[in-house]
């Protein structure tokens, strides 16, 4: 499901919506894995006897409260953000019951930066982007961008294009 229409402007029109790369979901998909094991490999172990059931009961609700919390949770966060660039602005959305949002207008972006910090990153492709304006509040920061090198190219063009756009612009 992409970004709503609804939330852009009539002449906005959506360049690049994400969510952050998938690798951030490796260590709740290794969790979820090693959580099944644990559950069954401690299923197995519980002696014979009356407490047998209500041992594995246990172990069940044990299992499932270490899924949701490493696992699930994680996925359901890296579901509800979101990056998206527009024509105009630059919007982050993230929050599963609460909600933050940010957007920053391309007009008043000064610097358009990525990080890749590790191999890893270079060899997926991914890093951090880093955003940056002259306002009070001007620096966004998007971590775990997929093809961060792609969207920094793309976004400084954008940012280049509304300023020569605008009347007097600097482009």
């Amino acid at each position: 499901m992409g970004f709503p229409a609804k939330l852009l402007a009539a002449d906005e029109e959506i360049e690049l919506d994400v969510h952050p790369h998938w690798k951030v979901l490796a260590a709740p998909a290794a969790a979820l894995v090693a959580a099944c094991g644990a559950a069954g490999f401690s299923m197995a172990l519980v002696p014979e006897g009356e407490s047998k059931p209500w041992l594995r009961w246990a172990v069940a609700l044990l299992a499932l409260a270490a899924i949701v919390r490493w696992a699930v949770l994680p996925w359901l966060n890296w579901l509800s953000t979101r990056y998206v660039v527009t024509s105009q602005r630059l919007i982050v959305r993230s929050g599963l019951l609460a909600r933050d949002g940010r957007d920053m207008p391309l007009v008043r972006v000064d610097d358009v930066s990525f990080r890749q910090c590790s191999p890893l990153e270079r060899l997926l492709g991914c890093g951090t982007l880093v955003v940056e304006s002259s306002e009070q509040r001007g620096r966004v920061v998007l971590v775990g961008l997929p093809q961060v090198e792609a969207a920094q190219r793309d976004l400084y063009r954008l940012v280049v294009e509304r300023a020569a756009a605008r009347p007097g612009g600097r482009g």
